[in-house]
């Protein structure tokens, strides 16, 4: 193992890499970066105004002007804020995470990862935020890090499976809790012991386990644990990598490793819920001083998007919680063309039933897990697909979840005709039953049962079924699992064919 202080380490990095990555050398608040990131950061309260120096040197007067936050009935959890600022002297609303990139405006593109409404339910440690709300800019029209330095961390499809995002209220568990756990991270699901996770960016291993690189066991977002690495790449940022199958021998703390390299196997290791995801994080220095998360979704849509360069995006991934006879707002706005060219929003309903629209109302009467699904095509007649959750509570039972249920596949890359494809499905608070597999080709349905989650570590907590697909093709796979009462769980995956 080297024996090297983190500056060092860090020179060391730029060294022999050579990758020209922007950042800070050291944990050390008081060093200054040897390259700068391309972002700024500012944290705001209502009615402050301050001046910010863009990376390309250009200044912008920045005010924050107002912030609004809804919260739910249910858990009084907040669900949207949405803060107005000021740049230039140009007023402009931004929506705090929840799937949201940065807005072009005037000299500058700006975005805000957080407000201090989720701090007072949930756990202020994970932003570092002391006041309203913290924006973030780039250089109108700049990419959001330098272009290279950073790809996409999981080797498969954009939304193969569940996501959890910045901002996101976790509602997951059994009973549902006064403390809000605000994602804070992005949570991007996968298929346990198979799917591989990769380093994004050229990096120096500071944990692996509970073995951590000396000078990184305190003053730094480091937190050890039996299924986690850390790496600090040459920005200064410290990437976390959590709930690994296993962690790849190679991955030992002091090792210089490139982008791309395998840091492990997806899994559902240490504290995951027992859903089987990558949770990765960034973290970094902020305004206050502390460590806190550097929001991570529009870093890993433009990667992806670098990478894979997709035609076409359907997006309509907030999760929604109500009460029975609640209405929900359902929307597609998110979703992504290349030429900014969707000409249709279709949405399909569990019951069988369409409309279109780019945002739609739907009221919901019973309880259970509904996964709607939408459909977007562009002029060029391209068409992706995207699925909406929306969970409804048991009227009779307001402090326990209704059952969920996870599914994934792999491989979710260059599918081909005849060739075998894994799912794995498992249910979450509900044992009776099986798992109703509904692959869209026609084929007869697939019934499996899986563990219920009762141990959510278990070894064969997942079903697992293999399908084969005989024609090229967008398949819409279903699969659900109804308690002894008839509340169901339902969710879907899309599974493109190709020749």
């Amino acid at each position: 193992m080297l024996n090297l202080s983190p500056r060092t380490l860090l020179c060391v990095l730029l060294i022999l890499i050579g990758s020209g990555l922007s950042g800070s050398p050291t944990h050390a608040a008081e060093e200054q970066p040897a390259l700068d990131p391309i972002v700024r950061v500012v944290d705001l309260n209502v009615g402050e105004t301050t001046t910010v120096t863009l990376s390309n040197g250009e200044q912008v007067k920045v005010k924050l002007c107002d912030l609004k936050e809804t919260r739910d009935p249910i858990r009084n959890a907040v669900r949207s804020a949405v803060v107005t600022v000021e740049v230039d002297g140009d007023t402009i609303e931004l929506e705090s995470g929840m799937y949201n990139l940065p807005v072009g405006m005037g000299k500058a593109q700006i975005d805000c990862s957080i407000t201090s409404g989720y701090n007072s339910n949930g756990t202020p440690s994970f932003w570092g935020l002391d006041k309203d709300a913290r924006l973030r800019l780039w250089p109108n029209g700049s990419p959001l890090l330098k272009p290279g330095s950073f790809i996409y961390p999981v080797d498969q499809r954009w939304f193969a499976t569940r996501t959890w995002y910045d901002n996101e209220p976790v509602d997951g568990g059994h009973e549902i809790l006064p403390k809000i756990y605000y994602h804070s991270g992005l949570d991007i699901g996968g298929a346990e012991k198979l799917t591989r996770v990769i380093a994004a960016t050229d990096a120096i291993v500071v944990s692996s386990g509970t073995d951590v690189l000396n000078g990184h066991e305190k003053d730094t977002p480091v937190a050890k644990r039996y299924d986690v690495v850390y790496l600090l790449d040459a920005r200064g940022w410290y990437y976390r990598y959590s709930h690994l199958h296993k962690i790849n021998d190679r991955i030992r703390p002091g090792r210089l490793i490139k982008q791309g390299e395998e840091i492990g196997i997806l899994g559902k290791k240490g504290a995951s819920g027992g859903w089987s995801h990558l949770h990765f994080e960034i973290k970094s220095r902020q305004p206050s001083g502390k460590w806190g998360t550097q929001a991570g979704y529009a870093f890993i849509w433009e990667a992806y998007r670098n990478q894979y360069q997709p035609k076409l995006v359907a997006n309509t991934r907030r999760k929604h919680m109500v009460l029975p006879g609640n209405t929900v707002t359902l929307s597609g706005v998110q979703s992504y063309s290349v030429n900014h060219s969707i000409v249709d929003y279709e949405w399909i309903f569990s019951d069988g039933t369409t409309t279109r629209g780019p945002a739609i109302e739907r009221k919901y009467d019973s309880p259970g897990i509904y996964c709607e699904t939408l459909k977007v095509t562009d002029e060029a007649g391209n068409v992706d697909y995207d699925f909406a959750e929306v969970m409804v509570l048991d009227p009779k039972d307001r402090e326990h979840y209704v059952p969920r249920i996870h599914a994934s596949y792999w491989p979710s890359l260059k599918n081909r005709v005849g060739e075998p494809i894994t799912f794995k499905v498992r249910s979450f608070n509900n044992t009776f039953g099986e798992e109703v597999w509904d692959f869209g080709d026609g084929t007869p349905e697939v019934r499996v049962k899986s563990d219920g989650n009762v141990n959510p570590l278990n070894e064969d907590g997942y079903a697992i079924t293999k399908h084969t697909y005989q024609k090229p093709g967008d398949y819409l796979v279903k699969v659900e699992r109804s308690r002894e009462d008839d509340v169901k769980a339902e969710t879907r995956l899309h599974v493109r064919v190709e020749p």
